[in-house]
């Protein structure tokens, strides 16, 4: 076994026969073929070394027991999922990210939760991050008999190698969520592959409220079922400012040998082809019998219906079955039949009905060395007919297609270099959706795309999938928000858990779109995520399991509730869901759904406090003395509490609640205020952009830029002598009780100054 010369200050070390993070045993039992090469900021690689070179190898490391976990694993191809355990023989083949809770040798057992700072003071956590080591992809896995394996392959049996270095990135913190943003910035800066979220510029569209068309009319869409759509939400008040033209629109061509077969797994479009870069035929007729193009209908829906961006979908290889090599608008690309090859990690779990297809008929594969014009000619007529950024699908098929082209890692970064370099040439900005992509091979190759989905579908039919699709995407965000903004997906307005989905995204950080039929739309739910102005009320990261719920199941243990934070400019938020009894993991269509009945409601109560939001202090500031004013979305009750206080909450099948919690600022010793937003937004602190403080003859003003309209309200320990709104003395309303002010903005939805004076 070999270590390299370890930085003073590192915490790892293997020594009798144990893999040591300081004085506590992590793994025992290392094989003596691991190796440990430290870092100077406190981190680690593992790596290990064989007797011979292959093109995949599995390596035990140690035997891990007794340490709570949460694995991150793609539970299919493109997607991720958690899984909970305490063992290794839990830890699911294809694991792409492991989180340890551990004690220092002296603390008491851990518990179900942690509540007290005298338990969580003697609490750290460790995170195994298997990363890409030169062309191989590694993963994490364990046996039956509790031993932790790496799993590292290129993907090419031509691309082989004998030694790992840097295959496994381990590190430790006090603090989860610092752990993992800290590892991820060290991985960014050591390999240089890709880009954290902070050091990307993002697409316009994600502030905005948008509309999809997939669910809206799925591969039947047409011109004028869209303008139907933009004229109905136009009507009631929420145009959308963004549109996805879904699958659907590309003129393709069916090309298989085995039709009855495909019929079994979605029909044949799996296996169709590109034909050309024109839109089909429903897009050549407007509904009057005039003739009309790509170019003059975007044209005339931005004109119309106030669309500032138009997104067109396709796939990393422009449809499901590639190009048609015999078509005159593609011969140029040389695009060939290749087959995909999966992995055994692909093969042990869900494997999806996309990839049966095309493992027998083959893909129509454009060469990395033609991607690139592909991409170019494909975006430029696009953009030539007023399509503002693409959504681009399919995008982890790259790793099956390795075989010949240097493995996984190498294509899928080539093609994710030229797709990135044509988005911005020719949208003139990373005007990119991408989208099947939750794997490591894509995530550590991202330099410039920064919006990702993150999720399995949002299945408007499919019962099992609604909680496990909040919890799902909260737990990938662990991982994936640190270098993409993620995308929750579509969703239905009018869906009987369209409230339940819009709070999530309300505080997932993420951008908001719809995917109603026509007409058919619940405008009480998209006025409480969407301001009059199109803009919606966007937190500041990517939304998170609070720190409680990193090591419990809220959706099968049967009484965890699912909490999740974020972070505004000014405030924190928090959001509580009850996402038991709705599904077992994996999500898989068709599933057995056994919801609770009427006469057992399956209700579970729990614990909120202010504390569950991370690094509040970084928005309360300085001076800030601990104490919240946590504003209640569904009751409108105000509360005061310290940051260690606990209020309990109550919710029954797909409930939910939204807590504000935004920290009480003290002015002179006396006077205390804390914003809380507009009232009846799911997320009601997304409003308040800045506050001020000033003391002159006039008295103590506080000043708030807030944007929205409607019901705004903050905490204060007593009444202002007078509120002001843009220099316009205004009303306000205040309830001595609970110190809750309220004022009225009007309908503008610019940003307005705000004054209270005492």
């Amino acid at each position: 076994m070999a270590t390299s010369a370890a930085a003073a200050c590192s915490p790892w070390q293997i020594r009798d026969g144990c893999l040591m993070v300081g004085d506590e045993v992590l793994l025992s039992r290392v094989a003596p073929n691991i190796t440990l090469t430290t870092l100077k900021d406190g981190a680690a690689f593992v790596g290990a070394t064989s007797r011979s070179s292959s093109s995949r190898h599995v390596f035990n490391i140690g035997v891990l027991r007794g340490y709570r976990f949460l694995s991150l694993f793609r539970f299919k191809l493109w997607w991720m999922i958690p899984t909970f355990g305490d063992a290794a023989s839990k830890v699911p083949v294809d694991t792409q990210m492991l989180l340890l809770e551990a004690r220092e040798a002296s603390a008491p057992a851990s518990g179900t939760n942690i509540t007290g700072d005298e338990d969580a003071d003697e609490i750290f956590y460790v995170l195994i991050l298997p990363v890409l080591d030169g062309p191989f992809r590694t993963s994490l896995q364990g046996t039956d008999v509790d031993t932790l394996q790496f799993c590292a392959e290129s993907g090419d049996p031509n691309v082989q190698t004998s030694k790992f270095s840097e295959a496994v990135l381990i590190n430790t913190d006090t603090n989860p969520f610092d752990l993992i943003k800290k590892s991820i910035r060290i991985l960014e800066k050591h390999k240089g592959t890709f880009s954290c979220i902070e050091h990307k510029k993002l697409p316009a569209q994600i502030d905005l409220f948008g509309w999809s068309t997939w669910d809206a009319f799925y591969n039947a869409v047409n011109c004028i079922g869209i303008e139907e759509g933009l004229k109905s939400l136009l009507k009631g008040g929420f145009p959308p400012k963004w549109l996805i033209i879904d699958d659907g629109w590309q003129n393709i061509l069916h090309d298989t040998t085995d039709n009855h077969k495909l019929a079994d797994v979605e029909g044949l479009k799996y296996v169709s082809r590109q034909v050309n870069f024109d839109a089909n035929p429903k897009f050549k007729g407007s509904g009057q019998g005039k003739p009309i193009e790509l170019q003059e209908f975007c044209k005339s829906i931005k004109e119309k219906y106030g669309v500032k961006y138009v997104y067109a979908w396709h796939t990393v290889l422009g449809y499901w079955g590639g190009v048609s090599p015999t078509s005159e608008g593609m011969k140029k690309y040389m695009a060939k039949i290749i087959y995909p090859v999966q992995s055994p990690g692909n093969l042990s779990h869900v494997v999806c009905g996309t990839i049966l297809c095309v493992e027998d008929e083959g893909v129509a594969f454009i060469e990395p060395l033609r991607i690139r014009d592909f991409y170019e000619d494909f975006h430029r007529y696009l953009a030539s007919c007023g399509v503002n950024g693409v959504k681009v699908d399919d995008q982890n098929l790259l790793e099956l297609l390795g075989s010949g082209y240097g493995g996984r890692v190498a294509l899928t970064r080539e093609f994710l270099r030229a797709l990135e370099e044509s988005v911005v040439n020719n949208f003139k900005d990373i005007n990119l959706i991408s989208s099947m992509c939750m794997s490591t091979d894509y995530l550590y190759s991202a330099k410039k795309v920064a919006v990702a989905r993150v999720s399995e579908d949002f299945m408007p039919t499919e019962p099992t999938f609604q909680t496990m699709h909040i919890a799902g995407v909260a737990y990938t965000c662990l991982l994936a928000g640190e270098i993409i903004v993620p995308d929750w997906d579509m969703f239905h307005s009018n869906h009987y858990t369209a409230k339940f989905h819009a709070a999530a995204r309300a505080i997932g950080g993420c951008a908001v779109y719809f995917s109603d039929k026509p007409g058919e739309h619940g405008f009480d739910v998209i006025k409480r995520l969407v301001l009059p102005d199109g803009s919606i009320l966007r937190a500041r990261y990517a939304g998170r399991p609070t720190r409680d719920c990193l090591f419990s199941d809220p959706i099968t243990d049967g009484k965890s509730l699912m909490k999740i934070w974020n972070l505004n400019k000014i405030t924190g938020v928090l959001g509580v869901f009850n996402c038991q009894r709705g599904g077992i993991w994996p999500p898989i269509r068709g599933a057995p759904y056994n919801p609770p009945s009427e006469s057992e409601p399956f209700i579970i109560s729990g614990i909120v406090s202010p504390r569950d939001v991370e690094f509040l202090g970084e928005v309360a500031g300085e001076d800030w003395l601990g104490d919240c004013a946590v504003y209640s979305y569904t009751s409108g009750e105000l509360s005061r509490m310290p940051k260690k206080g606990r209020l309990e909450v109550t919710l029954g099948f797909l409930g939910f609640e939204v807590f504000t919690v935004s920290p009480i600022r003290v002015f002179d010793e006396k006077y205390q205020f804390a914003p809380l937003g507009l009232l009846d937004m799911y997320n009601s602190g997304g409003a308040v952009e800045v506050m001020n403080s000033s003391l002159d003859s006039s008295g103590r003003k506080i000043e708030i830029q807030a944007r929205g309209c409607g019901r705004f309200g903050a905490y204060s320990n007593s009444k202002p002598r007078s509120c002001s709104i843009s220099g316009k003395e205004e009303d306000l309303g205040y309830d001595a009780e609970n110190g809750m002010l309220t004022i009225t903005l009007p309908q503008e939805c610019t940003l307005r100054t705000v004054a209270f004076v005492y």
